[in-house]
């Protein structure tokens, strides 16, 4: 899943970056899927975008990032759009809400998840930066949920645990949905209840 951040802002100029983001974001994934991703420039996704070289790299820091949708504002908007949530609210709400907002900005198809998705496993650079994406986005959020609980994550294992849980579930209801199984906010809002009530084991047939 491309970490695709809600807008921290209403105006004008914040709808304009999303929207240029996202005319980068499907540009680079287009022409390498078209072409491969050796035989794809910055400045190919850029034209293709009706940006310059320049403003490409006001998006991203490489064509690895634009391909897998990796965004470079993603820490700090995750921590502003944790910090507006209630501070009685549970922890595991508070990551639902917060990480349903990123799937829910996400406009592209089925189709589209899925010709990122073999893009990433068919080539190790991409591996590496999808890998590396995740793996600073699970940072950012526990330090942050770490900082709303009064725990400290390099001790206690909650902050861990708990995102650990809360990224698990959003990738299962990622995998139903690319499967045809339903509306994406409908399976994240199951497999976050599965969670909050203990992760039981269903009943016996």
């Amino acid at each position: 899943m491309s970490t695709t951040i809600p807008s921290t802002g209403s105006g004008r100029r914040e709808r304009k970056k999303l929207q240029t983001r996202r005319a980068l974001q499907e540009a680079a994934l287009r022409l390498v899927v078209e072409r491969g991703f050796d035989h794809v420039t910055v400045e190919d996704i850029a034209d293709a975008a009706d940006v310059s070289k320049r403003t490409f790299f006001n998006y991203f820091t490489s064509k690895e990032a634009a391909v897998i949708g990796a965004d470079p504002e993603a820490p700090a908007a995750i921590r502003a759009s944790l910090a507006k949530r209630p501070q009685d609210e549970p922890p595991l709400k508070t990551l639902q809400t917060v990480l349903g907002e990123m799937a829910a900005e996400y406009t592209g198809t089925r189709s589209d998840w899925m010709s990122r998705r073999d893009l990433i496993r068919s080539d190790p650079r991409l591996l590496t930066a999808n890998m590396a994406q995740w793996s600073e986005l699970e940072r950012t959020l526990v330090e942050t949920i770490s900082a709303r609980v009064g725990l400290d994550p390099e001790r206690d294992l909650y902050p861990g645990l708990l995102v650990s849980a809360a990224v698990g579930a959003m990738r299962v209801a990622v995998m139903r949905w690319r499967a045809g199984e339903g509306a994406l906010s409908d399976l994240i809002a199951q497999a976050f209840e599965m969670l909050a009530t203990g992760l039981k084991a269903p009943p016996k047939s």
